[in-house]
């Protein structure tokens, strides 16, 4: 028995194992510190303890994608390891708030998994759950990956493909934020006087700014997240690799696009459901993110008057401004620049 880890490979995961998934974290307000200095995310209610407390909170949360990529990276030595590629996401929902000094901990259950018709690789669905020590869970989601089988000639399982919805019920979310005293929301500290009632569906918003990826960056934002995907890191393997270099964890660019979101929708505060989310094209040093949003839906929250529920689509490109929206091809295929494609509710107050 070999006393170091090479990850599990497409043939090691069975429907229904449960992995408890090593190493607890603390966050801390260092961790939230350096991830604003990794992506420049100005949402005022995670970045000011005041502005925070002023609302009901305890004190200023960490940011919700912080969180995320916690829960997550505690899932890549046993899940991921081996990952040509991080697929999608389905199904998130953030639960409660996170603050500086919880410690998390992360629980995987394989749901599914389907061979590929190459024979060489396969896709394995996991739904993650985080929980904090005191077993309070913190977000739960379902991502699906391609990963590499150990053996290509090892027979194909049968095939399990679980039944994922297109979309969270409204309702079901906003179980992280505390009800707020709306009155004291300053729109001039928040930075936007545009509020629930002031976004329209179908309305598309660019979000104008850009921001350079650099090789440093993508690298030491994958290591606060004890994230240990080869692919993120090891210039020597990923040299013959088909893309010739290091790819950019897709993580790091849905918190590029999210920090940039804030130009147009700077009190969507709070991310609490992933609907959905694809990493469309890959991303390397170098490149520079955009990002523009579509209003989806919104929707009141029962028994809430201090917030309501945003359904936004954040398409993120590279190398090309958003300011004519790029999307897809009239047959339906995307865009060469268009590198993520994510679906998810906002809470915005009101």
């Amino acid at each position: 028995m070999s006393k170091t880890n090479r990850g599990n490979f497409f043939e090691d995961f069975k429907v229904g194992q449960v992995i408890r998934h090593a190493t607890p974290r603390t966050v801390t307000s260092g961790d939230q510190t350096l991830y604003t200095a990794l992506y420049g995310s100005r949402f005022a209610v995670q970045s000011s303890d005041a502005f925070a407390k002023s609302l009901g909170y305890a004190q200023a949360p960490v940011d919700d994608f912080l969180t995320f990529h916690i829960v997550f990276g505690k899932t890549v030595p046993d899940i991921s390891l081996n990952a040509v590629a991080n697929l999608g996401y389905a199904g998130g929902r953030f639960l409660a708030p996170v603050y500086p000094g919880d410690t998390i901990s992360t629980v995987s259950e394989v749901i599914g998994k389907k061979e590929n018709s190459n024979g060489k690789t396969g896709v394995v669905y996991v739904r993650s759950t985080g929980y904090t020590s005191t077993g309070t869970e913190v977000l739960d989601y379902v991502r699906w990956v391609m990963v590499n089988k150990r053996d290509a000639d090892s027979p194909a399982p049968e095939a399990v493909v679980p039944e994922l919805p297109a979309a969270l019920d409204p309702q079901s979310l906003g179980t992280a934020v505390p009800l707020l005293d709306a009155a004291n929301w300053d729109n001039d500290l928040s930075g936007s006087g545009f509020r629930f009632d002031d976004y329209e569906v179908g309305e598309k918003i660019d979000h104008v700014d850009g921001m350079t990826v650099e090789e440093a960056e993508h690298q030491m934002a994958t290591r606060l997240y004890q994230n240990t995907a080869k692919v993120h890191f090891n210039q020597h393997t990923e040299a013959h690799s088909r893309f010739g270099h290091r790819l950019v964890y897709g993580g790091h660019v849905i918190s590029i696009a999210r920090a940039l979101s804030f130009n147009g929708l700077a009190n969507a505060f709070h991310i609490s459901g992933i609907n959905g989310g694809r990493h469309v094209g890959p991303l390397g040093a170098g490149d520079t993110v955009y990002a523009w949003s579509e209003v989806l839906d919104k929707s009141d929250i029962d028994g809430r008057s201090d917030v309501g529920a945003l359904r936004l689509r954040l398409v993120a490109t590279k190398n090309r401004s958003c300011a004519d929206f790029p999307d897809k091809t009239a047959d339906g295929k995307y865009l060469d620049e268009v590198i993520l494609d994510f679906d998810y509710w906002a809470m915005m107050p009101k």
